[in-house]
């Protein structure tokens, strides 16, 4: 793995977190416990910050990004992921804020500005575009990403449960590893 401090910030993890060999993580990054990166994350805090929350895993080949801060923004745009987010495979989260219990279906874009509250379903492939929010309780798809319908009960519970199965894997891992 490459954990890589820039100007003399270094990622910070909690407790029982997972990174894998082949992901690159740079600068003002921090984690909650039981956060998982797989293979091929790539995740820059170099202009900007990041914070994870707890039990939140970024899949396979996912790109984490931040907008620098300027005189016409002078915050930028930090990224902020909430607790128990399942953020799928290859996607790419810029800028953004999302809340808790979120699942970012393969492949999804979510840029600058854009707030995903929580409980929400981002579907594969989805195009959420600078600055939009998009609803708790509600499932997005299309590009630009556009509310479908209403989330079920199970499927809201599903949020959570999708997390879980990560941390299961990820326990397996770092048991793995502390064996060989």
């Amino acid at each position: 793995m490459t954990i890589r401090s820039l100007r003399g910030i270094s990622p910070k993890f909690g407790k029982n977190c997972y990174v894998d060999d082949s992901a690159v993580l740079v600068g003002e990054i921090t984690c909650g416990d039981d956060v998982s990166f797989w293979p091929l994350v790539a995740a820059r805090g170099d202009v900007n910050s990041m914070v994870i929350g707890n039990r939140t895993n970024i899949q396979d080949g996912t790109v984490l990004h931040v907008t620098r801060r300027s005189k016409t923004n002078s915050k930028g745009y930090p990224l902020v992921i909430g607790d128990d987010v399942t953020i799928g495979h290859k996607c790419m989260l810029h800028g953004c804020t999302l809340g808790n219990r979120i699942l970012v279906g393969m492949g999804a874009i979510i840029m600058d500005g854009a707030i995903v509250e929580d409980d929400v379903f981002v579907g594969a492939g989805c195009l959420v575009p600078p600055n939009k929010s998009l609803e708790s309780g509600y499932l997005y798809v299309g590009s630009p990403a556009k509310q479908a319908r209403k989330l079920s009960k199970e499927e809201i519970s599903f949020l959570k449960t999708s997390a879980e199965n990560y941390l299961v894997t990820k326990n397996e891992y770092l048991l793995d590893e502390t064996i060989t």
